[in-house]
């Protein structure tokens, strides 16, 4: 059986037990982490870090989430409307004047947290995406595809320019630096959006599924293998220099399970975590406030959006391309948290899921 680090609680047993099972299968690496309450009762990794498995996976091994990094753009949004200067139901022109342009008027700030704006798709090369000003001023040109609001489509790269966008404008900061300096930095969190050279020798590759290479595109996992509208972003576009030096807020988020659990427990706490307060419980519950619930046009299976992140059920949260999972569940206080360098084809991955339904086990054992 794979050799598991770190520690967990025995009744998570399940936990480092199904990483393993994961492990011995083929994948790479990846970490694991259980917060209930805002603390870690599992917290473990193994494998490697790289392709030829020749370095293993550390204590502080950070990854390429991809998607779950819209889970902490969503969190910054939120900071600002629990604390009145972000009004979500305002038009997004209010604080970007020049988004108006195209008949986008009427698009307001929820349209962009629950991917119903009508501008879904990533048209541009993906060397502009790495550039801020250009990638805004493409978004600015766009006209949406459908009236705002009676729609969902996902926004798999645009949402985090026009949410990391509003959030400029509001606190004069980029999306990356308000993070680190509201939120990782007083919780002590180890995630980035916008990662800095000296983290490069933490970095584990992202590693193409079994039999493909580093010209694999995402695809929408409703959709087989077909990639979604759009420019279609490779492998080696997410493990080239320039993603992680840039803030893509939609999909260039670098942590591990343990970062990304400790600031989502911030909205299964109510706000509050380790005496750093967020905020409120009225501001954390917005998150999970359907916006939307049907058939989501890019996705091509049916989806419930809340402000910024997925619903299932009584949990909410969102996974990336290639794996990673954040799942929240406010009822228990825990949130699970899986991150992987190992792609696997999306009709085939349901490893977050398997890892989820692991912490459960040990969650009855907890409450009992």
């Amino acid at each position: 059986m794979a050799d598991i680090q770190g520690s967990y609680d025995g009744l998570f047993t399940a936990v480092p037990n199904r990483l393993a099972e994961m492990l011995d299968a083929g994948d790479t690496g990846g970490s694991v982490a259980v917060f209930v309450d805002g603390e870690p009762v599992v917290d473990v990794w193994g494998g490697f870090a790289d392709a030829e498995r020749t370095v293993p996976w550390e204590r502080d091994t950070i990854v390429n989430v991809y998607s779950v990094t819209k889970t902490m753009t969503a969190l910054c949004a939120l900071v600002l409307a629990d604390r009145g200067e972000l009004d979500l139901d305002a038009p997004v022109a209010r604080y970007w004047p020049e988004f108006a342009a195209a008949g986008k008027d009427r698009i307001r700030v929820r349209h962009l947290l629950s991917h119903t704006a009508g501008l879904p798709d990533w048209d541009g090369p993906v060397e502009e995406i790495y550039d801020w000003p250009a990638a805004t001023a493409r978004l600015v040109a766009l006209a949406p595809q459908w009236e705002p609001g009676s729609a969902a489509g996902y926004h798999s790269l645009t949402q985090g320019f026009l949410v990391g966008e509003v959030v400029w404008r509001i606190s004069g900061r980029s999306v990356g630096e308000f993070f680190a300096q509201e939120i990782a930095g007083p919780l002590g969190a180890d995630f980035h959006i916008g990662l800095a050279a000296e983290h490069d020798r933490r970095v584990a590759l992202t590693v193409p599924p079994p039999g493909r290479d580093e010209e694999y595109t995402a695809s929408a996992p409703g959709r087989g293998s077909t990639p979604a509208a759009g420019t279609a972003l490779r492998v080696r576009d997410g493990n080239s220099v320039a993603w992680r030096r840039a803030q893509i807020p939609a999909a260039s988020g670098f942590g591990n399970a343990r970062s990304v659990a400790l600031v989502q427990s911030a909205m299964a706490c109510g706000g509050t975590l380790r005496g750093v307060r967020l905020l409120s419980q009225a501001g954390c519950d917005r998150a999970w406030e359907e916006q939307f619930s049907g058939d989501d046009r890019v996705l091509g299976m049916p989806v419930r959006w809340g402000l910024g992140y997925g619903l299932f059920g009584n949990t909410y949260g969102w996974g990336g391309w290639g794996g990673s999972l954040v799942m929240i569940e406010p009822e228990t206080r825990m949130v699970v948290a899986y991150v992987t360098n190992q792609m696997r084809e999306p009709a085939d991955d349901n490893r977050g899921l398997e890892i989820v339904m692991s912490a459960y086990d040990g969650l009855v054992g907890l409450r009992a």
